[in-house]
């Protein structure tokens, strides 16, 4: 079998070797090169072709997202961050490069795990990004960040129709950063059903994204909060907050810590279930990119309880995984591209009151 190689980016020369140390110990892998810097970790992958990028954010000369922007748009590669950057500002810049096509994110070792734990972890995620086939990353699509983006000119071929709708659950997990800020920009200012999400990232990736998914459209985003009531979310995005369970319980969210579902808390299986009890015919759920199965069996209740399921198609997810078992288990009336989903979603309501700016 073939050795995956592997392209480390990394500009402290200690975890540069302490990385390298690591990859030569696996008989599977080969490095193909090592830098510390963007600019020559795209020469260098416009050079050797690796299955994988190991990147860092902080970088001299060009930055990691920047050089991520690039590599995704010219020499498309799987691109594992390995960040210790969790500031604010940094963990924008990571959600950036996510949303830019980089396929997941991987914190640094802090030192106190267990003997060899970071190191297993470390190798295990670098192969299984480097058998994600990605695509290229259009510039043109980058700036949506700078406002340039523009809904699709043509309406989807299947737009759902099914009225009565209360409420929208969206379930993500790798690739989602770029597929919910798709399907966000996708919704009309006057959309006024409220949103809850649940995403899986790595913690502690995951503190700050609301707050940078807030930033991304005029949308308001935030983490959802125990016994709000869902009234006061209308036409919001509350997200499920690290560590934790978010359900709807007589009109109300709650966060739970109860057990992990597909070794996930927050679990999407769990944020479903829970609108198809609360909502049955009411409730709509949308599937996206990700690893495993979390959040198919989910859909399949909210379907059974005649409500409305959608998941997103193959050709544009990262990892056609979560959808993909949501499809096999007949859970999803219908199978969108991810810029089909968001005129979808917004085609559920049918109050059409003009409003201006983002509702705080």
């Amino acid at each position: 079998m073939a050795k995956v190689r592997v392209l480390v980016v990394e500009d402290s020369a200690t975890v540069r070797g302490r990385l390298l140390e690591i990859l030569e110990s696996d008989p599977d892998i080969e490095v193909v090169g090592a830098v510390d810097n963007g600019k020559d970790a795209i020469s260098l992958c416009e050079d050797k072709r690796p299955d994988v990028m190991s990147m860092d954010m902080m970088l001299p000369v060009m930055t990691g997202l920047a050089a991520t922007e690039y590599i995704m748009a010219h020499c498309p590669t799987p691109i594992l961050i390995v960040s210790a950057s969790v500031n604010r500002g940094e963990l924008f810049r990571t959600y950036d490069a996510l949303a830019a096509a980089a396929v997941d994110v991987l914190e640094k070792p802090r030192g106190n795990e267990p003997e060899g734990a970071w190191e297993r972890n470390y190798l295990s995620t670098l192969k299984l990004v480097a058998r994600i086939k990605v695509i290229t990353h259009p510039l043109g699509r980058l700036k949506h960040r700078a406002g340039a983006y523009r809904a699709p000119a043509a309406a989807p071929p299947a737009r759902p129709q099914h009225s009565g709708i209360e409420v929208v659950g969206i379930g993500a997990s790798t690739g989602g950063p770029s597929a919910i800020v798709d399907i966000l920009k996708g919704l009309p200012a006057d959309f006024t059903l409220p949103i809850l999400l649940v995403l899986h990232i790595n913690e502690p990736f995951g503190v700050a994204f609301a707050d940078w998914l807030d930033s991304q459209t005029d949308r308001p985003v935030a983490h959802a909060v125990d016994g709000q009531d869902l009234s006061e979310i209308t036409g919001r995005v509350a997200m499920a907050p690290g560590h934790s369970h978010l359900v709807v319980r007589n009109g109300k969210l709650r966060l739970t810590k109860d057990a992990e579902r597909h070794s996930c808390r927050p679990s999407v299986d769990v944020l479903f279930e829970s609108l198809a009890r609360e909502y049955g015919a009411h409730g709509a759920g949308c599937l996206l990119t990700g690893m495993g199965r979390d959040g198919a069996q989910g859909l399949l209740d909210i379907h059974k309880a005649q409500g409305l399921t959608i998941a997103q198609d193959e050709s544009t997810s990262v990892i056609y995984g979560m959808p993909r078992e949501a499809v096999l288990l007949g859970a999803a009336q219908h199978v969108l591209r991810i810029e089909e989903i968001g005129p979808a979603i917004a085609s559920l309501t049918r109050d059409k009151a003009a409003r201006g700016g983002k509702r705080r």
